[in-house]
C-alpha cells in the first residue's frame, strides 16, 4: 500500500464518520498569526489602583490597535477607554476580561494616550496587560 494510497484511504475513512481532516496552514495565517504574537510580546503589565490612568504610553508599529486584557487579581472584570492626548477625552467605555479586548481600533503609529480605568467592584484588585 502506498503512502498516498493509505492517507485517501484515511480521509475517506474520516469524511465517513463526519469528520474533517485540516489542511495545511496557510501563508496568511502563519502571517497574521506571527503579527498577533509581536503586537502581544510588547504588552505591558499595569495594577489597578497603582495610578489613576495607565499611561502615558506612545502606540508603536507592533499593533495597528490597542489591545487589553486582565491577567490576575479577584476582579471579575474592568472597565477602560482610551484618551488621545490630542483630543482629551475618553473614546468609548469597553469592558475588560480575562481574553484580548480591543479598546481602540486603526490608532496611528506615534500617537500619546493614557488608559482610565476602573474594576467592577470598588476594592477589588485587577493586573491587566496594555498592547499597543
Amino acid at each position: 500500500m502506498t503512502a498516498r494510497f493509505a492517507r485517501a484511504s484515511l480521509v475517506a475513512l474520516l469524511v465517513t464518520l463526519g469528520l474533517t481532516v485540516p489542511g495545511p496552514a496557510s501563508a496568511a495565517t502563519a502571517t497574521s498569526s506571527a503579527a498577533a504574537t509581536s503586537c502581544y510580546g510588547g504588552a505591558v503589565t499595569v495594577h489597578y489602583g497603582e495610578v489613576r490612568d495607565f499611561g502615558p504610553y506612545v502606540t508603536t508599529s507592533r499593533c495597528t490597535d490597542i489591545n487589553m486584557r486582565m491577567t490576575g487579581g479577584d476582579a471579575d472584570f474592568g472597565w477602560a477607554c482610551v484618551q488621545f492626548a490630542k483630543v482629551g477625552a475618553c473614546n468609548y467605555w469597553t469592558k475588560i476580561g480575562r481574553n484580548w479586548t480591543t479598546i481602540a481600533t486603526d490608532v496611528l503609529n506615534g500617537t500619546k494616550f493614557t488608559v482610565p480605568n476602573g474594576v467592577d467592584l470598588e476594592g477589588s484588585s485587577a493586573t491587566f496587560q496594555i498592547a499597543f
